[in-house]
């Protein structure tokens, strides 16, 4: 397969590395996949952490909602912050929710109003932390003639990757809640605080306008390395935290077409990330 690369300079800043050609495409929005193959041990000597809790956490290259995750957060420990390496569940559920359900709607939030919406303003004042991934997926149904279409005659949507090209993480702002499950859904002989407490996650989305096309309504806010002191620090002030949700502007991007069978969950290895043909005219 022959590829090559054009920069686009997107409205959020980040040059864009785009397969050729280039296609129009419409978009619907940032989505809820991503990939992540780093180990803890990896993870912390990037973000200068240390490690948490002992993980079974292995390469994900299919990460969905409701998924066990790393993150990266400041906590206490000793008597001083410390940066530190944890698991939590992709999917924040709010310290007064009732039950773990509404975790599956809260793993995305906007950052416009994240600091007014009741399931986050809390987590946004002191709870912040930093969500790695390899990179992550997009769904675009194309505009052109001729694309191929499904059963209800609309073109079929083509899976795109976006990663560094540098090979780093992509530093995903996030926020990161403690819930307490309800007394009486705990099994009464077990007395484990890991079983009583989750610890829950959300990544935070922003505004993505391109130059060159229509790749992304949405893209999650990505925080250069400058900013992760910052933005993990549970004193700074939320007007002030709220000044950091803005991309990185030196961070180089590649976005590829990917295989259709990242669609589906149950799929994972690294095939999902390999570049394909977009499907445009019904051959690959």
């Amino acid at each position: 397969m022959r590829r090559g690369c054009l920069t686009a300079m997107t409205g959020w800043g980040d040059e864009v590395l785009m397969s050729n050609p280039l296609w129009c495409w419409q978009a619907d929005g940032m989505c809820g996949r991503y990939a992540a193959t780093k180990n803890s041990a990896a993870l912390a000597v990037e973000f200068d952490a240390v490690e948490g809790e002992p993980d079974d956490l292995t390469a994900d290259y299919n990460v969905a909602p409701t998924k066990r995750v790393h993150v990266v957060l400041d906590r206490e420990l000793e008597g001083s912050l410390t940066r530190t390496i944890e698991v939590a569940r992709w999917g924040l559920i709010p310290s007064w929710a009732k039950d773990a359900s509404i975790g599956s709607r809260m793993i995305n939030a906007r950052a416009e109003t994240v600091a007014e919406k009741p399931a986050f303003r809390r987590a946004f004042a002191k709870r912040r932390c930093l969500v790695p991934a390899d990179g992550y997926y997009e769904w675009y149904r194309p505009t052109v003639d001729g694309a191929p279409s499904g059963r209800t005659g609309k073109p079929l949507k083509q899976p795109f990757y976006i990663h560094r090209v540098d090979g780093g993480s992509l530093a995903m702002a996030g926020l990161y809640e403690w819930w307490r499950e309800p007394v009486a859904a705990v099994a009464e002989e077990s007395d484990a605080a890991s079983d009583v407490w989750r610890l829950t996650c959300t990544v935070i989305t922003t505004n993505a306008n391109d130059d060159l096309g229509r790749i992304h309504d949405r893209m999650p806010v990505i925080l250069d390395r400058d900013r992760w002191s910052a933005w993990l620090d549970p004193t700074l002030a939320a007007d002030e935290a709220q000044g950091l949700l803005t991309s990185a502007g030196d961070v180089r991007l590649e976005a590829y077409p990917v295989s259709t069978r990242v669609n589906n969950v149950r799929n994972n290895g690294p095939e999902l990330i390999a570049p394909v043909e977009a499907a445009l005219d019904g051959h690959s």
